[in-house]
């Protein structure tokens, strides 16, 4: 199982390859906003991907959409309920609290 690990707390958590980052991290107990539960449309769940961008699933449509609309978006950025783990870690860092 992947490890995804948060910053700059350093806390880690198993994840399970093919769920999304953001489903890892609520069942982690992690402190995210998520308002329109999972479906691009807000983008409350923005994160910045540090390490391991080449293992999650590829910007979709409605994502890269939502982060055209989004202020404070960078090349690192994603939204946590379109990024869905491959087999390797990733760090992230929470931009959405």
């Amino acid at each position: 199982m992947p490890i995804l690990t948060v910053q700059p707390s350093g806390k880690t958590y198993q994840a399970v390859a093919g769920s999304s980052i953001l489903s890892a991290l609520l069942a982690g107990g992690e402190d995210i906003a998520h308002k329109c539960e999972g479906k691009a449309e807000c983008g409350s769940c923005h994160i910045s991907v540090l390490e391991g961008r080449k293992s999650i699933s590829k910007i979709q449509r409605a994502e890269n959409e939502r982060l055209d609309a989004t202020v404070g978006v960078g090349s690192k950025s994603r939204l946590a309920c379109q990024a869905m783990m491959g087999e390797e870690d990733v760090t992230v860092e929470i931009l959405s609290v």
